[in-house]
C-alpha cells in the first residue's frame, strides 16, 4: 500500500481522534492546519487548539490559519500532499486548494448524509429527535456536504444522550472509518457513491438557539436541552435571573414529542419543588432540573438553587 503524505484540517476536540488515528497509521501526516489560539476562561489566556495540542505531542508540524487563504494554500502546496483531511476545521476549503493534493481533500462528517449538512450535525438530529445518527466520510466539493460518500458508520442515539456524549462516541467511530478510507484512497480500492435523498441542513447554533420554550412537550424540551447542551448550554430566565441548565431529565412517563398538548389548564414554565425534585412544566409533562448555574455562580444541584430562592413556586420563561 501506497504510504501518503496527508494534511489534515481540524480545530476542535473530536477532531484529536481521527488526527491521532492518522499518524497510527502508517502514513504521514506532513502538517496540521487548525485555527490559531483563542482567548479561553475568565482571564482570556490564549489558548492553542486541542487539534494543535495533540499535533504538538505527536510531534506533527502546525500551520495557525484562521482562513485558507492564498497564504494558507501556498503553505500547504509547498508540502507536497497526496491527500487531505479535514475534520470539524471551522472554515470552507476552496479552489485551488481543494485541488492541490493530488486526490483531493476528504471530510469526516458527523452525519449520515445528506441528513444534516452544515455546521452542527449532532445538535440538529437531537433537537429534531433522530433516533439513529453516524457519521460519513465524503469527498470535498465545492458546494456545502454534498461530494459523493465513500462509506459510513451509523449508530442509534441512546435515551437521555446530549449532544456532547454523542459527539465524543461519533469522534472515536469516525476516525476509524476515515482511516479506512485513507487506506482504500492509497490502495485503489476506495469508491464514493453520490448522496441519495432530500438533504437537510445544520446551520451554526446560536445562544437563542438554547433556550428552552416551556410551551412545547416536554419530550421536545427535552430534545433540545440534549442538543444544545454542551454548546452553546441550555438556559432559561427565573425571576429575571438566567440560569443554565447543565443537567435535566424527564420526570417519569411523557408523551411523544409529537402528541398534541392537552387541552387542560396547565401553565408551561411554572417551577417547584416535588418531593425534593426540582420540576419545570412543559406542555404535557415534567422536566427535572438535576444541575443548574445561576448567573454569576457556580454550578450546583438545582434542589440546592431552589431552596436558596426561598419561594413555594416560581415562573421560567
Amino acid at each position: 500500500m501506497q504510504q501518503l503524505r496527508i494534511v489534515f484540517a481540524g480545530t476542535p476536540e473530536p477532531a484529536v481522534p481521527s488526527l491521532e488515528r492518522l499518524v497510527a497509521s502508517g502514513h504521514e501526516v506532513v502538517a496540521v492546519v487548525t485555527r490559531p489560539p483563542a482567548p479561553l476562561g475568565r482571564k482570556r489566556v490564549l489558548t492553542p487548539s486541542p487539534v494543535a495540542q495533540a499535533a504538538e505531542r505527536l510531534g506533527v508540524h502546525v500551520i495557525d490559519a484562521a482562513r485558507l487563504d492564498a497564504d494558507a494554500t501556498g503553505r500547504i502546496a509547498a508540502l507536497r500532499p497526496d491527500l487531505g483531511v479535514i475534520v470539524a476545521y471551522g472554515g470552507l476549503v476552496r479552489e485551488p486548494l481543494l485541488s492541490t493534493p493530488a486526490h483531493g481533500w476528504i471530510n469526516l462528517h458527523f452525519s449520515l448524509l445528506p441528513a444534516w449538512r452544515g455546521a452542527a450535525p449532532v445538535q440538529h438530529a437531537l433537537i429534531a429527535g433522530d433516533e439513529e445518527t453516524g457519521a460519513a466520510v465524503f469527498r470535498l466539493v465545492p458546494e456545502l456536504d454534498a461530494g459523493d460518500v465513500y462509506a459510513t458508520t451509523r449508530r442509534p442515539v441512546a435515551p437521555g444522550e446530549t449532544a456532547g456524549q454523542l459527539l465524543d462516541s461519533l469522534a472515536h467511530d469516525g476516525a476509524e472509518l476515515l482511516a479506512s478510507v485513507v487506506d482504500g484512497i492509497a490502495d485503489g480500492t476506495a469508491m464514493a457513491v453520490p448522496q441519495q435523498g432530500e438533504p437537510t441542513f445544520a446551520p451554526k447554533l446560536t445562544i437563542d438557539d438554547a433556550r428552552l420554550d416551556w410551551t412545547q412537550p416536554v419530550a421536545a424540551v427535552d430534545a433540545r436541552f440534549r442538543g444544545v447542551t454542551p454548546e452553546p448550554g441550555a438556559h432559561t430566565e427565573v425571576d429575571g435571573v438566567r440560569v443554565k441548565v447543565l443537567e435535566a431529565r424527564i420526570a417519569d412517563e411523557a408523551p411523544d414529542a409529537a402528541a398534541p398538548a392537552p387541552a387542560s389548564g396547565r401553565t408551561p414554565g411554572v417551577v417547584r419543588l416535588d418531593a425534593k425534585r426540582v420540576l419545570v412544566s412543559a406542555a404535557d409533562g415534567d422536566l427535572e432540573l438535576v444541575r443548574v448555574q445561576p448567573a454569576g455562580r457556580t454550578a450546583m444541584p438545582a434542589a440546592d438553587w431552589w431552596r436558596g430562592l426561598g419561594v413555594a413556586q416560581a415562573v421560567a420563561r
